[in-house]
């Protein structure tokens, strides 16, 4: 089901290889950095408004400032950082934000700042993420309006790393930890390297599209969209759903009892919802 909740561990974690070019042999640190953005857009249907405010204590509940938490610890193991400190804060009326710092390197544990996550009646969340080479961050916005019943929950989230670690490593996780009908991502690598005879190199593995890095199941769910700017090493990638369970989006007991033309005029409107989110732009109302 859609709105389940869901533990950490039963996500399941796709790493993707990001294999740096072969023979590059660099003279010092990789200074290269490599920056992961998202936006991920969780969409449902909320009749009345003791549905919507049902929706948004669900997600206040699902994405708190400890959960998210836990979330950016693993997208920190799945690259291969080390946590060095963590800033976290859930706000009110709702929404939460993270924020890490991480380090490539090994850190000793007493080096280490791990605030209490245990929270109670967490509403609006953030978490940020210090590392000594680079952070992670993810700040949530639920959101819904009384005149069509849709209701929205959408996460930013931005993994900045240099060095050979890579934020790519971490992207299917990211996609199936947030439920998402719509994910827009970019990706850019800054700066440059050397290798030992003294070139630069503004880039240090292949890539010509996020695509690439996406597990088979997630290509073969999702429309996608490609804008990318190749020789300033920028990549953008768009993706939406094809298709879903209308059931699985109606948030509210007894919802699931309609008739299936309300059904049917509930999956265009959230359709219409996601192609407007997906493409930027409002279509006229129906």
């Amino acid at each position: 089901m859609k709105y389940k909740t869901q533990q950490i561990s039963h996500i399941k974690n796709t790493k993707t290889d990001v294999k740096p070019l072969k023979s590059l042999k660099l003279h010092g640190f990789n200074n290269l950095t490599k920056t992961l953005s998202f936006n991920m857009y969780d969409i449902c249907y909320a009749k009345n408004q003791k549905h919507r405010e049902e929706y948004i204590k669900y997600i206040d509940e699902e994405y708190n400032a400890a959960r998210l938490t836990k979330i950016l610890t693993e997208v920190a193991n799945i690259i291969g950082a080390k946590v060095l400190n963590i800033a976290q804060q859930d706000y009110d009326p709702q929404g939460a934000s993270v924020t890490m710092l991480i380090s490539e390197e090994h850190v000793q544990p007493e080096h280490m700042d791990f605030p209490d996550c245990a929270a109670e009646n967490l509403e609006h969340q953030d978490v940020v993420g210090h590392l000594d080479k680079s952070h992670i961050t993810v700040h949530t916005y639920p959101e819904s309006h009384p005149d069509n019943g849709i209701s929205t929950f959408r996460a930013d989230i931005d993994v900045s790393t240099c060095g050979v670690i890579s934020p790519l490593r971490a992207l299917n996780y990211l996609i199936n930890c947030f439920y998402s009908d719509i994910a827009i991502m970019d990706y850019r690598v800054r700066g440059f390297t050397r290798d030992v005879s003294g070139k630069k190199y503004y880039i240090d593995h292949k890539i010509n599209s996020i695509q690439n890095y996406l597990s088979k199941e997630l290509v073969k769910d999702y429309q996608m969209v490609d804008v990318n700017v190749y020789q300033e090493n920028i990549f953008h990638t768009k993706m939406v759903l094809k298709d879903f369970d209308v059931d699985e989006y109606l948030f509210g007991r007894g919802q699931k009892k309609l008739l299936a033309w309300d059904k049917f005029k509930i999956k265009k409107r959230l359709q219409k919802e996601m192609y407007e989110i997906f493409s930027g732009e409002n279509t006229p109302r129906f």
